[in-house]
């Protein structure tokens, strides 16, 4: 089973207007990373989603509905932002089937090597 999730890294607060309902406040630029869940392993990956959102209009801003403004402000928030390094961790039942395998390997290979002699 392979779960997928984008956790939010960075939320900035945007002193611009809202296209939609035009307030000052309330508009915030959210960062989120990819993070990916199986039964071998935990991993974050380099996948990087953003998204603008306006709490008083409740709407979400997308970019065809930006200001030159908004995208001034993306654009250095994107410069600045400095994702979570991908990574993997192996889980207790990963390490379990690699070494269980060694052994029937290792096994195999002494059981193998008395029969011939």
């Amino acid at each position: 089973m392979k779960t997928e999730k984008w956790i939010p890294i960075k939320k900035v607060v945007l002193k611009n207007n809202c296209p939609e309902c035009f307030s000052k406040d309330g508009l915030h630029l959210t960062f989120k990373q990819k993070f990916v869940e199986t039964s071998f392993y935990k991993s974050v990956t380099k996948d990087i989603n953003t998204e603008i959102h306006c709490d008083r209009c409740e709407s979400r801003i997308y970019p065809e509905r930006w200001t030159a403004d908004i995208e001034r402000v993306f654009d250095y928030q994107q410069k600045a932002f400095t994702p979570r390094p991908d990574s993997k961790y192996y889980k207790k039942l990963f390490w379990i089937i690699v070494i269980t395998a060694i052994v029937l390997l290792f096994v195999a290979v002494v059981f193998l090597s008395l029969q011939m002699a």
